[in-house]
């Protein structure tokens, strides 16, 4: 954004994320006539209070829109910032600009404007953690792979007996493929691999209770629908 890069932001940049308190609208939705009975415009002297502790209070000097017409940015005079008893903002600190928005739709490790940063002398502490799979993982992610192909019509010679029986000798707490299995084998009405999966999430069931009642619903879920089709 023009004006708010790292010369503008030397130490930084903080602003509350979410809704206002028993607001349920939040404030980039917000209509001229909600800004008006909310005392959010210029000029205003007002407090907002945000769900997560927040508190923002000063006298509004302007306001930034998106191209498609959103507030995404109002700034502050005179402006105090607290959550719950820590101060995060005073006046003396200068103007306050308040980024505007209800949620971080997405995040990475790494600065959002390149050419603000020297990133030649300095990199950035914090990296992207890239898991690492072991082969047991990645030999059900195959099995999976498999069953999602035979499921979009990539690949109809792929055996769902076989990917059940690799499933149960070497998975065998694994639930939610089986549950795909099954949702197959119900369609194309084969009913020996559907016994066969039940009673497999029997023994599965006993030993971990915690998934007992997702196999259920997922089990239900299947009938249901073949049901109603």
């Amino acid at each position: 954004m023009v004006g708010h890069g790292t010369k503008n932001h030397t130490n930084g940049f903080g602003s509350p994320i979410g809704k206002l308190k028993g607001i349920n609208i939040a404030i980039e939705d917000m209509s001229p006539r909600d800004l008006s009975a909310y005392n959010i415009y210029e000029e205003k002297v007002t407090t907002l209070e945000f769900e997560g502790g927040v508190t923002v209070s000063g006298e509004i000097i302007t306001g930034k829109r998106n191209l498609q017409g959103k507030i995404i940015l109002i700034s502050f005079n005179n402006c105090n910032v607290t959550h719950l008893d820590s101060i995060l903002f005073k006046p003396e600190f200068g103007i306050y600009h308040m980024a505007v928005g209800k949620t971080v739709v997405s995040a990475f490790s790494g600065p959002a404007d390149l050419n603000s940063f020297d990133l030649i002398t300095h990199k950035p502490s914090s990296k992207t953690i890239h898991i690492k799979k072991s082969k047991r993982r990645l030999e059900l992610e195959n099995l999976y792979q498999q069953i999602r192909d035979y499921r979009e019509g990539k690949n109809k010679t792929i055996s769902r007996t076989k990917v059940l029986e690799e499933l149960m000798e070497n998975h065998p707490t694994d639930w939610l493929l089986a549950i795909e299995i099954f949702e197959l084998a119900s369609i194309e009405n084969e009913t020996k691999i559907c016994n066969s999966i039940v009673k497999h999430l029997e023994t599965v069931k006993q030993n971990r209770p915690n998934v007992g009642q997702l196999i259920d619903d997922g089990l239900e879920i299947v009938r249901t629908t073949k049901q109603l089709a």
